[in-house]
């Protein structure tokens, strides 16, 4: 499939039929596109009018390897002809074995590790959020501003990415505290670094441990190694490793969302691996399973329930979703994609900053391998909301397949296994895209 190739502009009208159904039948949800799916491998995505586009989305950081890869595509059908479904917490399977065999192996950290499956992002935080009371006295968290942990009423109380997500629905798990997240484009302290020597980080120790919190009520500290659904943010050099010194010397767990960054997204396996830091806990999901819906908390042995039935689920550890869980992690492995991600991930930041150089609209672009962002800015930096959706708008009638992210950015995640040549015509889409807006 030669992509892109729009023969009607979208939505044509078969999609509108289905569009109209939806409507009419599902709940509202989080809808960005007008784009109905018929067909996809690879990164290109074809709709139901027969139009071909370049996903830059990978389903959301799910598709880490394409859609439909052949080797995901084989493990899951190996499995299908044994069995399905055997509820893995209740009875023993080898391949839910080895698939937490395999992410032992490969998080960060040397110390002895345990997994428990879930289903997916926000119910790896909530099982994270009762790992951390179970093991601590105090019961309350810290997490950060502008942080996305999931829907679910635990993982919403930490969540604090956007009004509509949480309107309406408080009172929320009691017991969390939001900080400042290390935002360097726009600081909340209006300062600059390295000059600020870090004061998003060390506040938190001198100012909120010492007169907000005190560290004995506190069970962990949830963040994301680069906010997802917030904006794509990526903190500045040394920010994660001092958070990392203020939990461990406040005797705080540490808990690392990696649902969004991990599976070799940003040109290591997870993405705390760029900074040196092992959290006491991973929660991982979206990539895990290219597409079958499978997420996993991976935490430090010790830390473990111990206590048959403290936490549970039905179809946590699947059978499915371990065996894409397997292809997808020994795939990457072999076949070197996560470094692929940063070769691909420094060529794309270098075309974006050139589009940069030509489009005053665009304020800072960020990120790190294949998960970067473009931030749409307007007179005295304001976010240009209007115009980062006419900018989606348009490239969806080029031929490319984007979503928004935070205020006013536009994410682009596409597949670890694109083909040069489909990163670089989608690009120029981007670029069109960008000047017509503009």
């Amino acid at each position: 499939m030669k992509a892109p190739h729009i023969k009607i502009t979208p939505p044509g009208p078969k999609a509108r039929e289905i569009i109209q159904r939806d409507d009419r039948f599902l709940a509202t949800s989080t809808k960005t596109s007008p784009l109905v799916v018929r067909k996809a491998k690879g990164a290109v995505v074809e709709d139901v009018d027969g139009n071909l586009y370049i996903d830059f989305t990978s389903g959301v950081s799910v598709t880490n390897l394409g859609h439909v890869n052949e080797d995901v595509l084989e493990a899951v059908e190996a499995q299908l002809k044994d069995f399905w479904h055997f509820a893995g917490t209740d009875f023993y399977y080898d391949i839910q074995v080895e698939a937490a065999e395999l992410l032992a192996r490969l998080t960060p950290g040397d110390h002895a590790k345990k997994v428990f499956f879930t289903n997916s992002g926000t119910e790896s935080i909530e099982a994270a959020i009762k790992l951390a009371r179970w093991n601590k006295e105090g019961k309350q968290f810290l997490a950060f501003l502008n942080a996305f942990h999931g829907r679910t009423m635990g993982a919403l109380a930490l969540t604090a990415s956007k009004k509509v997500q949480r309107e309406r629905f408080a009172p929320w798990m009691p017991g969390v505290t939001h900080v400042p997240y290390a935002y360097c484009y726009r600081c909340p302290y209006q300062l600059t670094y390295p000059e600020c020597s870090l004061w998003c980080a060390t506040t938190i120790e001198k100012n909120y441990l010492n007169g907000l919190v005190p560290p004995k009520e506190l069970a962990a500290l949830f963040f994301e190694p680069i906010q997802g659904e917030g904006g794509y943010i990526l903190p500045p050099p040394g920010w994660t490793k001092e958070i990392e010194r203020i939990a461990r010397e406040n005797d705080i767990l540490l808990v690392a969302d990696e649902v969004q960054t991990g599976i070799g997204r940003t040109g290591a396996m997870f993405a705390v691996e760029h900074s040196g830091v092992v959290p006491d806990v991973i929660a991982l999901a979206k990539g895990l399973g290219s597409g079958l819906p499978i997420g996993a908390i991976v935490f430090d042995a010790r830390l473990d329930f111990g206590v048959k039935g403290a936490h549970s689920n039905t179809f946590g550890g699947n059978a499915l979703g371990c065996a894409a869980a397997v292809a997808t992690l020994k795939t990457i492995e072999r076949e070197g994609l996560h470094k692929r991600a940063a070769v691909l991930g420094e060529a794309m930041h270098k075309r974006l900053e050139e589009m940069r150089g030509k489009f005053p609209i665009i304020g800072d672009n960020r990120g790190i391998g294949l998960m970067q962002a473009t931030e749409l800015v307007g007179e005295g930096m304001e976010p240009a909301v209007k115009q980062r959706n006419r900018v989606v708008e348009e490239a969806l009638k080029k031929g490319l397949i984007l979503l928004p992210c935070g205020q006013s950015s536009v994410r682009y995640i596409p597949p670890l296994t694109i083909e040069d040549e489909l990163l670089t015509a989608g690009l120029g889409v981007l670029e069109e895209s960008f000047k017509a807006v503009s």
